[in-house]
């Protein structure tokens, strides 16, 4: 990570920000959780588009924010460089290469935070949204025994209707931790909860937009 280029990324970005996204943030709780996030958290969200990162960059502009990607996004050589400088976590998912978690395991111990989407790829057309998501998520968040905070993104961009992005309260996966299932069977549940948990957040972003 490239502490100069993120910060001159984030200040040098936000007419294009404004312009482009025009984020409106509501919140579960905001007494509870705002835009500043204390401490190592996992951040986890829907996929809708390659500008979640982007919005999300400002949405929690006091915190460097450091999201796992596709290797994909890694093929090109200048923006390769760029995520990486932006602090992006590479993740193949060609190959069973885990160096990943180590990695958000890493960031999280010392006070930093992951963003994770753990559905690991944008729906399709005509796909159920939010996707299943991947276990991923809810294993690092009990290895590592931080809170997982939810965030449901519309993904309204580039459009005349301004973003919106829901933000939930803190979740801590080890309650939800039941001892009679294997670990599998826990990622499994836990997942989901979380999954239900975005779809949640989804809800009550649809009731209080449409008021």
């Amino acid at each position: 990570m490239n502490k100069f280029i993120l910060t001159l990324t984030k200040w040098t970005a936000w007419p294009a920000y404004f312009a482009c996204f025009r984020t409106k943030i509501h919140y579960e709780d905001k007494k509870v959780q705002g835009r500043h996030i204390s401490g190592p958290a996992i951040l986890i969200s829907n996929h809708t588009s390659v500008y979640d990162f982007a919005v999300f960059l400002f949405v929690f502009f006091s915190r460097t924010l450091r999201y796992q990607m596709a290797e994909v996004l890694f093929k090109k050589k200048l923006l390769g460089w760029f995520l990486r400088a932006m602090g992006g976590i590479y993740i193949d998912r060609n190959n069973y290469n885990f160096s990943f978690v180590e990695k958000s395991e890493e960031i999280l111990h010392e006070g930093g935070i992951v963003g994770i989407f753990p559905e690991g790829r944008i729906p399709l057309k005509g796909e159920e949204r939010p996707l299943p998501f991947k276990p991923s998520a809810a294993y690092i968040a009990l290895k590592s025994d931080v809170p997982v905070i939810p965030v449901y993104t519309n993904g309204s961009y580039f459009k005349k209707k301004r973003a919106h992005v829901m933000i939930g309260t803190p979740m801590y996966v080890s309650d939800y931790y039941d001892d009679s299932l294997t670990e599998k069977e826990n990622l499994k549940k836990i997942s989901s909860i979380l999954r239900n948990k975005i779809m949640e957040l989804g809800n009550e972003l649809r009731e209080k937009t449409e008021i």
